[in-house]
């Protein structure tokens, strides 16, 4: 087991990401940006020199292996990320291993539907599908109806979009948005302006963009209003 030359620190507010490919070091990057303290473990001593440089601490180790990880310190965690994409033996048997530590909070990453059911038994918290995920996201952009998506919840989504033409110039009391379309609209950020929350008196105006929440279906058919 090899380290890059920085010292692994050892405490609760580091997350553990393992698995250095395309999604782990976007992620673990993105983790760092934000003022998180980041270990990252993979086998690959290349990897490791790679991302030496950019990530705190950066580990070679099997993770599959529960001494492994425990020599690592990670007893001593609170988050664990399983961003394993291509080895979905690896990724199972280092999902049981942190659960088998007793880490609290494990997301780890799906490549299939029987994949995220396997770590979900194992124990995993949270299964996500990068891939699938952005692909939905881009889906409901692709035809220009939408400027962003964000699904929340199973049926619950956040979106977006600019108001329908026939709205332009009414309040949010005039236009009866949740009223006819069953969603709310959150903030709105008027032509060359900045988002703010919103009023019964809040003018949809030309150019401006909103976030409208609530049901996915009733957001979709919302957006799609022109």
């Amino acid at each position: 087991m090899a380290e890059s030359t920085r010292r692994v620190a050892r405490d609760s507010h580091t997350v553990m990401v393992v698995g250095l490919g395309r999604f782990g070091s976007a992620l673990a990057l993105s983790l760092e940006e934000l003022g998180h303290e980041v270990l990252g473990v993979d086998r690959s001593e290349r990897r490791v020199q790679e991302y030496s440089g950019q990530i705190a601490h950066v580990v070679s180790a099997d993770a599959t292996s529960m001494a492994a990880l425990v020599s690592l310190g990670a007893k001593t965690l609170q988050h664990a990320v399983v961003a394993i994409g291509d080895d979905i033996e690896s990724s199972v048997l280092c999902a049981a291993a942190l659960v088998d530590i007793g880490i609290p909070d494990i997301w780890a990453k799906a490549n299939s539907a029987a994949h995220a059911r396997i770590l979900e038994r194992v124990g995993a918290h949270h299964v996500v599908f990068p891939e699938g995920e952005m692909g939905r996201r881009v889906a409901h952009q692709v035809t220009g109806q939408m400027i962003d998506y964000i699904e929340i919840d199973d049926n619950f989504a956040l979106v977006e979009t600019r108001p329908p033409a026939k709205l332009i110039g009414k309040t949010l009391l005039e236009s009866g948005i949740r009223s006819n379309f069953g969603v709310t609209v959150v903030s709105i950020k008027p032509l060359g302006g900045e988002y703010t929350y919103t009023t019964p008196d809040t003018v949809l105006g030309e150019g401006s963009v909103m976030l409208v929440a609530g049901p996915s279906a009733s957001v979709e058919r919302f957006a799609m209003q022109r």
